[in-house]
Parts: C-alpha cells; structure tokens; sequence
C-alpha cells in the first residue's frame, strides 16, 4: 500500500482537522504519574525537576520531609504510586457525565514513567508501582463509554529534566537510565540558558522517542495525540516521521485523527494549535484549542493543598472558545490511589449539568461571523493569559448551527437584555426566540436609534434564570428570507 502522506510539511498540510473533533469542543485529560504521591506545588508535575535543585520550595520540602534527594530519589516515590483504588469505567463515565467527548491520559511526563506497557522502558506502570497497564485500561473504558480517545506525550523534555552531573544523586547512576535519562554533562550549561540551548539529544534517545510514540499509536489507536512544547528540541525529520507515520496508519484503519502542537513546533497546517493556559482574543480561521486545569493555579497534577477554579470560570472558558473557532481540553489530577479529589469530580459534574441543558448551542456548532460583544475582551492573544479577563452579564458570545443563531449570555442581565450584534437581523427572518432549559417563546424586538439607525435586539428574559453560569438564547431563523 503506497503511503498517502510523505514526511514533508508540504504533504502533511494535506490533513484537515477531523469533523468529529470540530464537532466535539470539549475534552479531559489527566495528569497522573509519580509526581502524584509528593503532591507539592507550584506544579506538581515539575516535583521531579524542582526536588533536585536547590532555592525551589518543592525542594525545601523534599530536604524537611525525605531528608533530600540524594537520600530519597524520584523513584522512591514509585512504591507508593499504588493506584489501589483505579476504575479506568468509574473514570470513563465521570468523564461523559462531564460533557467531554474524548478523554485520555498523559502516556509519559518529563519525569520518564510511562504509563503504559511499554518495551522501551522498564520505568513504567505495568511493571512498577499500579503494575497495571493504565493507558491501554483507559482506552477500552473511554472507547466503551462512546468517547475518543486521547494521549498526551511530554516525554521529549527528559533529555534535560535531571541533573545528571551531581553524582551524589541517583540521576547520575546508569542503572536509571530508563527513568532519569541516560546520563550526560549540563553542567556547562551558562546560567539562564533556555533549555533548548543546551547539549542536543542522542541518536539513542531521540529514537526511543520516536518508538515510544510509534507503540502508543499501534497499541492504543489514538483519536488524538497531544503534545507539549518538548516537541521543538526533537529534529524536524524526526517529527515529520512521527506525523506521515500516524496520519498513514489512520488512514489504513480508516480513522480520523488530530495532533496537537504548542507554537511553531509542527508547521501551520499540520495540526492543531495549542495554548497552555491561554486563548485567543478574536475570531480565527484556524481551529485551535486551550489546555488548562481545573485547579486555580498551574498545579496540573494532584496536589494536596489548592483551591479550584469555579464552574463558571470553567463554563466561560469554554464558551468564549468556541465562539473564536477554539475547543477545551480540561486537566484533572488524580491521587495516587485513582481517586479524584472531590472538588475536582463535582467541577466535572457541574459542567456535564450545564451542558445536558445548554450543549446544543456548543456540540456541532460553528463560530458566527462575530464572536461577541461586551465590555470583557482578552487583551493580548496567546499562551498564559487566561487569568486577564472574567465576564458578566454585559458579556454575549455566538454560536451558529444550520438556520438555529445562539446568543450566549455569560450572566443573568434581570428582566430584558438587548444585544446590539443582533442589530442587523430582519424581522422577516426572526422565526422564534427562546431560552434553553424553558418552554415559553420570548418577546423580542429590534429596536432604532438616532437617525432610525438599528440599535439592537432587545429580548425579554423568563422571570427566573433555568441555570447556572450562562444562559443560552435560541433564535431560530427562516432560511427562505422574504425581504
């Protein structure tokens, strides 16, 4: 069978992002690993960088708790990873009670634990601390819950997660290799150098790069590989490989796929854009999606101290992305036993709540030709901004599916709500207005200011709200416009 894509960029543009994923907007991810049982911030899932390295208070905490690293090393903590209470079903049906249409796990983080039954490395969670196969018990709940599937790879970024030159610690010690990397000298490295100004990777570890993602995509066919920014210090042939070999095997399955990518680490076009933490501020012509957590930080993996997000927060997110062309993918951090910490599983709960009511204005819709108005704006597109803004009840975004216009109102305005975007609608065109999650058809009006110029759509609102968060107005419109 002759290959449909080449390793080149000029033939992976050819890939389109998959309906399924445009159609879905939402998905969660977790991260679970190791870094799970120390359960200490700022990031949680960076314990195994800060916990070698002096001035960082996940390392003040390791030397208070454990007596420092070069008594206690990352891979004492994997004993404890026990994972004693892991219901990959429990896990699959709270993740469709969120509302999220894929799901998945992280297969690997910096720290080098698979989370898979891998051959390329005897540090995983087959062999050592769940002794079980989470990935590919994962995929067969999401897959059996109706939900695509998921992986995210951090694992190009172990090259240089550890110090490898402190021969007082376990880093330096051949015989972990397979978790800390195989041992080279940073040491030189000039003080504040970026990380990819360091010594380039080996032959021998960007290959088991390269074959651990290989075997994640023959062993567990994902919907969706996601990566994170490691992905740049990895050689662009190898990337490309990476890509032609996953678009190719899809092909032959039949399957629709995506790939995600943080920056300029795959070509445009290639896949879809990701933004840690972050989101565009105006309506694109690209899909792209945001990664963040549930937890009210950048804590990422399970932490035993942290406050949460709110669902509305969370509502929002999602909303304000899918008017820009966006999706969500959520981060939830379990515990070392598999249970979700209860904060985190009634976020979930509450969104698949809001979504049961509202999802129709989110699932299968596509952007409008604006994505809204109001005082609230994201000021600055990108990674990491998404703490600048929060939204009220000035604060509307559309969405659009066949003749069927959706006005989403990000608060409770009271008795009436007049939305100027709505300004150029015909009233020939209007055919109903209504509220999802009420049965009565609402007044409306189009209303004129100076100079006869059209002010707005003014809408009379039910007397009380049917939900939380955000509340969606539904206005259906005659596609034979008779003007």
């Amino acid at each position: 069978m002759d290959d449909h894509y080449q390793p080149s960029w000029n033939s992976l543009r050819q890939h389109r992002t998959p309906q399924w994923l445009i159609d879905a907007k939402f998905g969660i991810y977790t991260h679970w690993g190791v870094y799970c049982v120390p359960a200490r911030g700022p990031n949680a899932t960076w314990y195994a960088y800060n916990m070698y390295r002096e001035g960082t208070p996940q390392h003040a905490y390791h030397v208070q708790t454990y007596g420092g690293p070069e008594k206690f090393g990352y891979k004492d903590f994997i004993p404890q990873f026990t994972a004693e209470k892991f219901d990959p079903e429990a896990w699959a049906e709270l993740f469709k009670l969120s509302g999220a249409q894929f799901a998945g796990p992280v297969g690997e983080h910096h720290d080098g634990f698979s989370m898979w039954d891998t051959q390329y490395n005897e540090w995983n969670a087959a062999r050592r601390g769940p002794k079980r196969d989470v990935v590919g018990l994962l995929e067969r709940a999401i897959r059996k819950a109706g939900l695509r599937f998921l992986v995210a790879l951090h694992h190009a970024e172990n090259w240089w997660f550890y110090p490898h030159w402190r021969q007082e610690f376990d880093t330096s010690d051949p015989r972990y290799a397979g978790l800390y990397g195989e041992p080279h000298d940073l040491a030189g490295v000039a003080p504040g150098a970026g990380f990819f100004d360091q010594q380039r990777p080996s032959r021998t570890f960007l290959d088991t790069w390269k074959a651990k993602v290989v075997e994640i995509i023959d062993h567990y066919h994902p919907d969706v590989l996601w990566f994170d920014f490691g992905l740049r210090g990895v050689p662009e042939q190898y990337r490309q490989d990476m890509l032609a070999y996953f678009y190719n095997q899809a092909v032959a399955r039949g399957q629709e796929v995506a790939v995600t990518f943080k920056d300029y680490d795959l070509a445009p076009g290639t896949g879809v854009v990701d933004l840690e933490l972050g989101r565009m501020d105006q309506l694109t012509y690209h899909e792209w999606i945001t990664d963040t957590t549930v937890d009210d930080g950048e804590g990422w993996g399970y932490l035993q101290e942290t406050g949460y997000k709110s669902a509305t927060t969370l509502v929002h997110y999602l909303v304000d992305n899918v008017s820009k062309n966006g999706y969500l993918l959520l981060n939830v951090g379990p515990k070392p036993d598999g249970t979700f910490p209860a904060p985190a599983a009634e976020l979930l709960q509450e969104m698949g709540r809001w979504l049961a009511m509202n999802g129709e204005a989110i699932y299968g819709t596509t952007p409008w030709t604006t994505f809204g108005e109001g005082p609230h704006q994201v000021r600055k597109t990108g990674a990491f901004n998404e703490k600048e803004v929060s939204f009220d009840a000035r604060d509307v975004r559309f969405t659009v599916k066949g003749d069927t216009l959706y006005a989403i109102l990000l608060g409770w305005p009271g008795n009436q709500v007049t939305i100027e975007a709505l300004k150029n609608l015909y009233p020939a065109e209007v055919q109903s207005v209504r509220m999802l999650g009420t049965d009565q058809e609402l007044n409306w009006s189009l209303g004129t200011g100076a100079a006869g110029a059209a002010s707005g759509m003014t809408i009379t609102l039910p007397a009380y709200a049917p939900c939380y968060h955000a509340y969606v107005i539904r206005i259906q419109r005659r596609h034979a416009l008779t003007i």
